[in-house]
């Protein structure tokens, strides 16, 4: 009987920053509590939209029904903790001025940034999770009734965790980026609550609101919100939406590995 290649092993080094990197999270409080309070506040908006919520309405702006609303606002939650965890993970390493030890037991800048991104990623995916599960949960006790699960919810959930990935790694990079969490935090709540909207009116005004569909703000929405607003001039189908948000993230990612390695530490 032919014997099956061997799968290929990680690479020590790899395997060294990945574990590195695990361990600060897990090793913090803040790496239990924040997947622990996604969790909770998903189980109180779902409880509260699945008592009080109504299911899919021909017509109507949420597609999936008002009942949905605790797991949109439960993704919200765990978008704004991955962004501002992911922050806090690369910012911190400036202001406790543990960056320079970083390098010397994972010299290598790429590994360093990969591990880096890589595990903020995957914290991003458990707080997104995290998030979803207990709003489900809220959903299934008050709203089982009026939730209609198919593939217009199932793009909802998948969505909410491509966006919440997304910021943690946008977060993550900020934080490298700017070097420090406070500056990163600011950066983000700036665009999202300041200037994009301002974009969108200035979009409106000058008659082109459809190049708004190319903003993060607008890309994560339309991520998320599956089918809904489907008459938003600033909002472009979830697929594409998915795709202009991925490119948000990548070139956020770029732009700070390419300082990464031109800078001193």
């Amino acid at each position: 009987m032919p014997k099956l290649p061997p799968l290929p092993q990680i690479p020590v080094p790899v395997r060294r920053a990945a574990y590195s990197e695990i361990r600060r999270v897990i090793t913090q409080r803040s790496g239990w509590l924040i997947p622990a309070g996604c969790a909770g506040s998903g189980l109180i908006t779902g409880l509260i939209s699945g008592g009080t919520g109504s299911g899919p309405r021909d017509g109507a702006q949420i597609a999936t029904g008002t009942v949905t609303v605790g797991l949109y606002l439960a993704v919200l939650v765990a978008v704004i903790a991955a962004a501002v965890s992911g922050a806090a993970a690369t910012g911190a390493e400036y202001r406790y001025e543990s960056i320079s030890l970083t390098a010397l037991f994972i010299p290598d800048r790429d590994l360093r940034f990969g591990a880096k991104l890589g595990v903020t990623a995957l914290f991003s995916l458990v707080l997104g999770l995290a998030a979803e599960i207990g709003a489900g949960v809220g959903l299934a006790l008050l709203g089982h009734s009026e939730v209609q699960f198919g593939l217009r919810l199932t793009g909802v959930l998948l969505g909410g965790l491509l966006a919440t990935v997304c910021w943690g790694v946008i977060g993550a990079s900020l934080g490298l980026l700017l070097r420090s969490t406070g500056l990163a935090v600011t950066a983000m709540v700036g665009w999202c609550l300041v200037a994009e909207p301002l974009l969108w009116l200035i979009t409106r005004g000058i008659g082109i609101p459809g190049f708004a569909v190319l903003l993060p703000d607008s890309a994560t929405i339309g991520t998320v919100a599956v089918g809904s607003f489907s008459h938003s001039p600033f909002l472009s189908p979830g697929a594409v939406s998915a795709v202009v948000l991925i490119l948000w993230t990548a070139a956020t990612g770029a732009l700070t590995w390419w300082k990464l390695r031109q800078r001193e530490i």
